[in-house]
């Protein structure tokens, strides 16, 4: 228990204390924190390099239509093809530059949209010879090729580019709507042409499998491949050897950037 004369001592001590601790707290204050590091914002990413640039348009070209308005103009445009035929038959009127440009964009993918392809159905049915055990492509599936192969086996290609590029300034409206902003649709062509001229070539008959509905390659490496090799197997090889030597002459017209001669209007 504190005596009587050491209380006012005790009363004066704290005094002090407390004055000592007003009078130096603004001195001991703690170190401020230093404020985070700036982070400088992300460098927008460059755009990937074009490798196969297509030539401007001519300065005396006429203005194209708008997208939306192109399927008449470019429609006519395919059928003054020299060689083109009858092709407006198979073509599906609505929004054909864009289903050209779904269909080229899915041909390298494991599936196709059927429902954006830019030609009619083809006719016939998917025939598989022999049983499920033993089944195999049945040559006749061919057949159901020809009337388009044909026409595609004598179109001048050189017309064909021409009217590709009068038209490409659409193709590549609609590539970047179809959710590449910053791709460019003439590389886009130019592999996939690649992806189906490297379509291998086995003997036939090519074995089948049904491990459910739908018929499948019985070699593993054979159903591994892409969209559009798939259906070069199945259109036979005297059908894929016409597609395949017209898809090299168009090949080497898109990839060298050089303008045509004349342009198809």
């Amino acid at each position: 228990m504190l005596s009587n004369k050491a209380i006012p001592v005790l009363a004066g001590v704290v005094v002090l204390g407390s004055a000592a601790a007003w009078y130096w707290w603004p001195r001991l204050a703690p170190t401020p924190v230093p404020p985070p590091p700036v982070v400088a914002p992300p460098v927008p990413e460059a755009p990937p390099a074009i490798a196969n640039p297509m030539p401007a348009p001519a300065a005396d070209a006429e203005p194209l239509p708008a997208l939306a308005d192109s399927d008449a103009p470019f429609a006519k445009a395919l059928e003054a093809i020299p060689g083109a035929g009858r092709i407006g038959k198979f073509l599906r009127p609505e929004n054909l530059i864009r289903h050209v440009v779904a269909t080229v964009d899915n041909l390298p993918r494991r599936r196709l949209a059927v429902d954006l392809r830019p030609l009619q159905p083809t006719a016939g049915t998917f025939i598989a010879s022999g049983g499920d055990e033993q089944a195999t492509l049945d040559a006749h599936n061919s057949l159901r090729y020809v009337p388009v192969v044909a026409i595609l086996g004598s179109l001048d290609m050189h017309a064909v580019n021409s009217v590709y590029q009068r038209y490409y300034p659409l193709f590549q409206r609609a590539y970047q709507d179809l959710g590449y902003p910053q791709g460019y649709f003439n590389d886009r062509l130019v592999a996939a042409i690649d992806d189906l001229l490297a379509t291998p070539h086995p003997a036939a008959p090519l074995a089948l499998v049904r491990p459910k509905v739908f018929w499948e390659y019985a070699d593993p490496d054979l159903e591994a491949r892409s969209a559009g090799q798939k259906l070069l197997l199945r259109m036979g090889a005297d059908n894929a050897a016409v597609v395949e030597r017209k898809l090299r002459e168009l090949r080497a017209l898109v990839a060298s950037g050089a303008r045509p001669a004349a342009a198809n209007q």
